[in-house]
């Protein structure tokens, strides 16, 4: 018996958009009305008749072709088929982006025919009614984003299914019996998608590897490296080669290089860091100038291209800085030894050297490969001391040494000179549009298990700022060098603000009583810079810096160079972090190249290596994120009887965020759990707003919180509301 057909539909119906999207999904085939009322399961006369009178409504506006009698074929022209990338809402539906459309297409759960986040699609769009949005529907899947997922497993007695944490992942994960590998119930683990037959609900997958027990500290911190296709240590043979590698100081090579062994070298690093790619130089010229060198390690001195240690650092393209862990671009040998510059030491390095007057104007430059001494190793802290202080003894409190020491004279005077000179290098960027984004970073102290034992804040001060301003320099400088001769270079680009979230962010600001000046890109620029001093050490500092640094462009690398908007640079590159980014190590080979006389690249080939590195530096930055939200809830689950004073960061219709003020951990509040009154989402206002008090919770509005959930899983913290701060 065959399959029974619906029941007709008792008004006339339109049914044009239907027959072209059919027609359309079978471009090359012709059909007549009996085969479309059978593809539409419609068997009345009614609605028969009324597909026949479509046809010809469609045929006589040459949007279809009648190929012979009654048989009907699409138009080249009218295939709406465009394609794109799908941007998943957590809500099993999803929008489609594609440069086409100036409003994103929305794309309802029944029509994504097996479309994952972010996955390259071909999607059929359904003609735009006036005043409504563009619906589709995914006729092919181009190309997947990611196939590996990471998810705990269920093993049933002759199947698993693997379900993920991630929101915007709506279907769990079928895995065959045979394809279970090692994992036991409950584990984490780490599966990829093999196939997606046309009438499964699932996809099908494999377990590649068990990631271990949901909750524990290890499992979740290579989860979130898994989740990103980041890798948790090296292959056996990339560490093997790095180990062979000839790491000793020769004189032939020294010979070939500018010996600095001689001058003043010092490093300023963090007190716990385990690699020092970047070190200064100092001295006083008899013409009253200074010469500053910027010394970077010589990563490129060690890596050489096509060489297995290469490759891994290139796919890697950076170094991953999680909470508890580094994840290092290059093995230890190469990141914490030969390319260290550790104090007492000679190391080869590649050198931007300066000759800069009294009043902050480089009057010489020279590039190159040198060979340096570190004199001392300071933290910026010790730093931070002489600056402050113009003292020479570092108290035993801030010492890394453990003990209390006396730096030497010049080093103080060239402490006190950099901080001088890095000031006026500041004032002058901030004067010509540059914008200051002193975000709070969110610190742990961790115990020898990797728990979290308290919350700090890190805040840059005038150590970390002199050196900023002399890398900064030096980045500038070498692309302005290589710029200037119209050759293919790898530059750090920043694109100018999204206007609308620029004027998104207006709206909220307001509300706390700031404004941005619209006239213009440098009064943007000003108004900014006077919003960060004005938010400081406010309450709501932390909410206002981070809608800042989203209505930003993202910076990324690239061959075609438009300068760096954020820093008010037309020049601007990455030169000196080369143990930590593959861009830098590709900017010392090409700098090299060019100094020796070579002849410009081949752009493409570059601007391919430019896209992979910024796309890993996306997936390092998520990581890292994830991590810290994972340390966050992580310590909230050690405090779930105390009471917490809060900010409210976001306001949604299903509830608020909250960020908890003394250590800046965020979480929800749902508005079904606010108890007080009953609440409703005014979308205007960005404020939940009271039925019977119309009393507003809105952002900025400071409440006391306790933890309801905190979910290590899912990175995810629930709050309970308890009163408001009044």
């Amino acid at each position: 018996m065959g399959k029974r057909l619906r029941k007709p539909i008792k008004k006339d119906k339109d049914f044009s958009d239907k027959i072209i999207k059919i027609l359309s999904q079978s471009a090359n085939k012709a059909f007549n009305y009996k085969q479309i009322a059978s593809k539409l399961e419609l068997d009345d006369t009614q609605s028969r008749n009324q597909i026949i009178k479509d046809l010809k409504i469609l045929a006589s506006s040459k949007k279809i072709i009648e190929t012979e009698p009654g048989k009907y074929l699409i138009k080249a022209t009218s295939r709406e088929y465009y394609e794109g990338t799908i941007d998943m809402t957590g809500r099993k539906s999803a929008y489609f982006i594609c440069p086409e459309f100036e409003e994103d297409v929305f794309i309802p759960s029944n029509n994504l025919n097996h479309a994952l986040d972010k996955d390259t699609v071909k999607v059929y769009v359904y003609n735009k009614r006036s005043g409504r949005r563009a619906e589709g529907e995914v006729i092919e899947v181009i190309e997947r984003y990611k196939t590996d997922f990471v998810g705990v497993i269920d093993i049933q007695k002759n199947f698993s299914f693997v379900s993920t944490a991630n929101p915007k992942m709506y279907t769990d994960i079928f895995i065959p019996k045979d394809k279970i590998g090692e994992a036991e119930q409950g584990d984490v683990v780490l599966v990829h998608i093999e196939d997606w037959p046309a009438r499964a609900d699932s996809p099908f997958g494999k377990v590649v590897k068990v990631l271990g027990k949901p909750g524990e500290h290890d499992t979740e911190i290579h989860a979130i490296l898994a989740e990103y296709g980041l890798p948790a240590e090296f292959p056996i043979e990339v560490e093997t080669y790095a180990q062979k590698i000839d790491t000793s100081i020769s004189e032939s090579e020294i010979a070939k290089r500018r010996d600095m062994r001689d001058t003043l070298t010092f490093t300023i690093d963090p007190k716990d860091a385990k690699d020092f790619d970047d070190a200064l130089s100092f001295k006083k010229l008899e013409n009253g100038n200074y010469e500053i060198g910027v010394h970077i390690a010589d990563v490129s001195h060690y890596l050489e291209e096509g060489t297995i240690l290469d490759d891994e650092a290139y796919q890697r393209a950076t170094s991953v800085y999680l909470v508890d862990r580094v994840v290092p671009m290059l093995p230890e040998v190469l990141s914490n030894f030969a390319c260290s510059l550790r104090p007492q030491e000679e190391k080869y390095t590649f050198s931007a050297i300066f000759e800069i007057t009294e009043k902050c104007q480089v009057v010489n430059q020279w590039f190159g490969r040198t060979v340096i001494f570190s004199d001392q190793r300071f933290a910026y802290e010790e730093a931070q001391y002489i600056i402050e202080n113009k003292d020479n003894t570092i108290p035993v409190e801030i010492s890394i040494t453990g003990n209390s020491y006396v730096v030497s004279d010049e080093i103080v005077e060239a402490t006190l000179k950099m901080d001088q000179l890095a000031k006026i290098f500041r004032r002058k960027r901030m004067n010509e549009g540059a914008i200051s984004f002193d975000k709070v970073e969110v610190k742990f102290n961790l115990d020898q298990e990797g728990e979290p034992e308290g919350v700090y804040f890190k805040v840059s001060k005038d150590a970390n700022h002199l050196i900023e301003e002399f890398m900064l320099l030096a980045n500038r400088k070498v692309a302005e060098f290589i710029g200037k001769q119209k050759k293919t270079f790898i530059y750090r680009i920043h694109d100018e603000p999204n206007e609308d979230k620029l004027i998104a962010m207006q709206n909220v600001i307001a509300k706390f009583g700031y404004k941005i000046d619209f006239r213009n890109k440098g009064d943007i620029s000003k108004s900014l810079n006077q919003l960060m001093v004005d938010v400081n050490g406010k309450k709501e500092q932390n909410l206002i810096d981070t809608l800042a640094i989203r209505s930003m462009s993202k910076a990324k690398y690239s061959t075609d160079n438009i300068g760096h908007y954020g820093l008010a640079f037309d020049y601007y590159s990455h030169f000196t972090s080369p143990i930590r980014r593959y861009p830098d190590v590709m900017v010392h080979r090409l700098l090299q190249f060019y100094l020796d006389g070579g002849k410009s690249v081949d752009e493409e080939e570059y601007e391919t290596k430019c896209l992979h590195s910024s796309t890993m530096e996306g997936l390092a930055t998520n990581a890292e994120r994830d991590s810290i939200k994972y340390m966050q809830v992580k310590y909230m689950q050690n405090h779930q009887d105390q009471e917490f004073l809060g900010v409210i960061s976001g306001v949604t219709e299903w509830g608020i965020y909250v960020e908890i003020i003394e250590n800046k951990c965020e979480g929800m509040v749902r508005t079904r759990d606010i108890k007080e009154d009953y609440y409703t989402f005014d979308e205007k206002q960005y404020a939940l707003v009271g039925a019977n008090s119309n009393r507003l919770l809105q952002l900025g509005d400071e409440i006391y919180v306790k933890v309801k959930n905190a979910d290590l899983v899912k990175k995810q913290l629930d709050f309970n509301f308890i009163k408001r701060n009044e």
